[in-house]
Order: structure tokens, then sequence, then C-alpha cells
């Protein structure tokens, strides 16, 4: 959309020139050609799935509108986040264009992806937790539903017929569980906020839950990590049926990977039991 990017190493995504007033909607450009923009990634996305072959599954993903939203004028991530609230309370129709504006690209984003190569889907709105449940009704739930209800006519048009389960992510959006299993999408991940079991009897089976140890579990012991993997799979039913393990966000650079190595071992016995 015209904005300069930077990953920098240890801090993350940083953007050199943030939105900051509703006049600065105008550097944007709209009607970016995504698939020349980000060439690169779906280069990237169809070497991996030819050097898979087949082994495991391949996903693609990108951040949700509101998330997305954050760091285009926050400039990166933020405690306080005082610059994209302001927004949503000085400039709330402003945040509503930006925010379809950030959707229709992710659309086709999402869409490329799986015309490279991703078999399956992910969405992140990493910044959930920041909107209380009214806001998170109004600028973050009716652009996640529009990504869902949009995607598939979107493959369709690319030619592309057979589905493509898409996951959602919202961090710690809990009060917004039930709207987000009637909003389209076939997986709702979690975070360690849930208790599975109460998460389990929102659902009511509608979608297939994804989530949701505390990736700090992996600082512990083996037996801690072997007590919350046991925890955690028995919370949600078991692992057998609308289930997906999976951490309640990202590992960190200071864990041990052989600790990883053991979640995983414990997550095939007490899954497959």
């Amino acid at each position: 959309m015209g904005m300069d990017v930077q990953m920098i190493d240890k801090v993350g995504p940083r953007f050199t020139d943030p939105l900051r007033v509703p006049e600065d909607l105008k550097r944007l450009n709209v009607k970016t050609d995504v698939s020349k923009e980000l060439a690169w990634a779906f280069k990237a996305i169809t070497l991996t799935r030819k050097k898979l072959n087949g082994r495991v599954p391949l996903l693609g993903f990108c951040g949700a509108p509101w998330t997305l939203m954050c760091y285009m004028i926050e400039g990166g991530g933020s405690k306080i986040y005082r610059f994209v609230k302001e927004w949503l309370y000085k400039y709330p129709k402003e945040s509503h264009i930006l925010l379809q504006q950030i959707t229709d690209v992710a659309v086709e984003f999402l869409a490329l992806q799986v015309k490279a190569g991703a078999q399956m889907l992910q969405v992140f709105e990493s910044w959930g937790g920041e909107l209380g449940p009214n806001e998170f009704n109004e600028f973050s739930l009716p652009y996640l539903r529009q990504i869902s209800s949009k995607l598939p006519l979107r493959l369709k048009e690319l030619g592309i017929t057979e589905k493509v389960p898409l996951s959602i992510f919202a961090k710690g959006s809990w009060y917004a569980l039930d709207d987000l299993c009637e909003s389209g999408y076939d997986v709702v991940s979690l975070d360690w906020l849930y208790l599975p079991e109460n998460a389990v009897k929102v659902s009511k089976g509608r979608v297939t839950l994804q989530g949701n140890i505390d990736p700090c579990t992996m600082y512990g012991s083996d037996e801690i990590i072997t007590q919350k993997v046991e925890q955690m799979i028995k919370g949600f039913g078991g692992g057998k049926q609308h289930y997906i393990v999976n951490f309640g966000h990202g590992t960190h650079p200071f864990m041990n990977p052989e600790k990883i190595r053991h979640f995983l071992k414990e997550c095939h016995r007490v899954g497959s039991a």
C-alpha cells in the first residue's frame, strides 16, 4: 500500500513513516498490485511447497485488518496504543475507511497465497485484546467476517474451487469466542487466557479449536511440560476431534529447542492415548 516497512532483528516490524492523521490516508496506494508488490512472498510459497514434496501441509497467513492498522499508525508494537486508539475515538469514520482498504488487500493477499501453493490459511488479530467487546464488534469483527466471506469468491475467480481451511486467531479476545465461531472460519485458535473446557462449551462443535498452552511453559521442567500438556489436551476433550494442539502464541528466541521437542513428543503421546 506504499508504506515503507523494515524488519528489525529482535524488534520486529517498523513503519518508518506511520500514519498519524486522516490526511495521511492520501499517501496510501489503495489500488496496489498485490501480485507484483508481494511477488517475493508468492515465489517463496511456491518454492517451499515444492521442497516439502507433500510431507506436511503448507500454511499461509496474514495480519488481520485491526492489527495491521495498529502497526501502520503506531509505527510498530506498542504498550499503550496511544495513536491508533486516538483514531478510533477521534476519527472513527476514517478508521473504517482504512480498515476497509486493508481488508481488500488482505483478501487478495490470502487468495494469491493459495494460488502460489498454500493449503490452509490463518488470520492473525494479534492485537484484538486491545479492544473492548464493543470496539471489537465495531472495528475488528466485521472485517474478519468480510475476509472469510469474500475469500472463497476470489478463489473461485482464480479458478480454485477446492475448500481451503481458514483459521482465525484473535489474541486476548476471549469475549468474542461465540461470535468468532459464527464468522465463517473453520478453526478458532485460542491463547492461554481461555480455559479449554469453557471454550469447548462455547464452541459447541461449530468449529475446530486450536491451542492453547502458554509458550512460557517451555521454560519449565520436562515434568511440568508433561503435566500442562495432559491438562490442556484433556480440557479440549482428548484431542480426537475438533481440536489442534498449539501454543497460545509464538515461541521466544530464548527457548531451548529440546524443551519444544519434549512438548511435541508429549502431545503425540497424550493425544493418541
